[in-house]
């Protein structure tokens, strides 16, 4: 199924979707894997760099106040991502997305790029690089250029 656009802002505020069924089934699945992997960290900080990236650092020279920060506000930076992936779950097979719905699914979609990039080492600065079809990661890759584009056509939606 191909479709000229997948996000089209209503007069009415909301965002008409036309995401083809095979997508919607990729999306679910990433978002119980980034569920999966938000859950399965400590409160005091992770190892896993993808898992930082969705924590950065607010005091980079004092590791003292980082640690408080991090105590104060993961919880609720935690909160409110697992609210985003319930709203984006519940309203994956939905043809119509509020305002409100919207900004779950891009917060939801940019984590999982935020994830799959930092696991991929792709740089912000930088296009990633795509390797052949042997490559390990190419699925990976293939993946994160999805997307990519996805948060771009939500970010359209959203400033139209």
């Amino acid at each position: 199924m191909k479709f000229g656009w997948r996000f089209r802002t209503k007069r009415n505020g909301s965002v008409e979707i036309r995401v083809a069924d095979e997508e919607r089934q990729l999306i679910a699945e990433l978002i119980e894997q980034l569920r999966e992997l938000v859950l399965s960290t400590s409160p005091e900080g992770s190892v896993d760099p993808s898992i930082r990236r969705l924590y950065p650092t607010a005091y980079v020279e004092d590791a003292e106040r980082e640690h408080k920060y991090q105590r104060l506000m993961r919880d609720q930076l935690l909160e409110r991502r697992l609210a985003h992936l319930d709203v984006v779950e519940s309203t994956l097979q939905d043809e119509e997305l509020s305002p409100e719905a919207l900004i779950a699914w891009i917060t939801s979609i940019n984590d999982l790029r935020l994830v799959l990039g930092t696991h991929l080492d792709v740089s912000e600065d930088e296009e990633p690089t795509f390797a052949d079809e042997n490559d390990p990661k190419q699925q990976q890759r293939a993946i994160y250029d999805y997307l990519s584009h996805l948060l771009g056509e939500l970010v359209d939606a959203a400033n139209n």
